[in-house]
């Protein structure tokens, strides 16, 4: 017997086209997630997550690996509020989450930006920006007093006392 896919989750599924589709076959039961909040389904090629806030929404491959490998939605990303999507310059892809996205090339592997790091980045363009794509995930800064992220062009710093401080590079985004 194959594993119960139904309800949003299974409306989703079947918009990308259910066991034909790039998802392929489910691998589990429709479950409830460990938070007690939403309800999923892995297939063979990815998952499918679902709330009353923020509907069903696929995620997958490296994208799907490292939101795994950061917790789930017990990470301070939480939930995806999008299906994976191509990036509009046509090299990437991403998720975005309650809390931050995740964006990924072949070049630079997925890498999680959130905050106000984001939203500077956000506000610039995202990838289409100077910057290009995240090149590892936010650091701490070694003194403890604020936050950063490396993209391809630059580097976004964070601190409470002055917010955001971009810093271009002499490199050139080639993606």
């Amino acid at each position: 017997m194959s594993p119960a896919v139904y309800g949003a989750i299974g409306e989703k599924w079947a918009q990308l086209g259910g066991e034909g589709g790039f998802l392929g076959a489910p691998v589990t039961d429709e479950t409830g997630t460990p938070d007690g909040v939403g309800r999923f389904n892995h297939f063979a090629g990815g998952s499918i997550y679902w709330t009353p806030q923020t509907g069903a929404h696929a995620v997958y491959g490296a994208i799907r690996d490292k939101w795994a490998n950061m917790g789930w939605e017990r990470s301070f990303l939480g939930y995806p509020v999008t299906d994976e999507t191509g990036t509009p310059d046509g090299v990437g892809r991403f998720n975005h989450f309650q809390g931050g996205s995740i964006y990924w090339t072949p070049r630079t592997g997925a890498q999680a930006v959130y905050g106000a790091i984001r939203d500077e980045w956000a506000r610039m363009g995202w990838e289409t920006s100077r910057l290009g794509y995240p090149i590892r995930d936010e650091q701490g800064m070694s003194d403890g007093r604020g936050r950063y992220s490396e993209f391809q062009g630059g580097t976004i710093f964070w601190t409470p006392e002055g917010g955001t401080d971009v810093r271009l590079s002499g490199a050139v985004k080639i993606d």
